[in-house]
């Protein structure tokens, strides 16, 4: 249980600095070219989900991600050992959702600024949350005799 919530906490610590960083570095949608025209670190406040759908709807995202908290601390408690990418997942999951979490509770909307211009604008917890997906999905519907393996 010990790496799973470092990782968790890990992935939670990354993503509140880089928010600190740019909340403190930028003002709200102000956007800095990395790669002109590819990748712009632009400052904004998300106040929905994906996308920006269902904006403002604060409450509901706080529930429904304490509800998704609560069921990745099941799934993990019936988890073997050898389980390492499902443990994996769910801990870049659990680190990412509370995260957001995190934005939501203390300013009501998340704070996002990674800009490929071709993409909505997200941040390292939403990176987290995907890459945790594609990584369950991948143990879950790969090749059964794969699966469960060690790193």
């Amino acid at each position: 249980m010990v790496p799973f919530l470092l990782l968790g906490a890990l992935v939670l610590g990354i993503d509140q600095l880089s928010k600190y960083i740019i909340r403190t570095t930028f003002q709200p949608n102000e956007s800095l070219p990395v790669i002109k025209s590819i990748f712009h670190l632009t400052y904004i406040h998300n106040p929905g989900a994906a996308f920006g759908i269902l904006a403002y709807k604060t409450p509901v995202f706080v529930g429904v991600t304490l509800l998704v908290v609560l069921i990745i601390l099941a799934a993990y408690h019936y988890l073997t050992p050898e389980r390492v990418y499902l443990r994996l997942a769910l801990a870049m999951m659990l680190g990412g959702a509370l995260g957001n979490l995190l934005d939501r509770l203390r300013f009501g909307y998340v704070i996002d600024f990674l800009d490929f211009r071709i993409w909505p604008v997200f941040n390292l917890a939403d990176m987290a949350i995907v890459g945790g997906v594609i990584l369950l999905c991948w143990e879950l519907l790969g090749p059964a005799g794969e699966q469960g393996k060690s790193l």
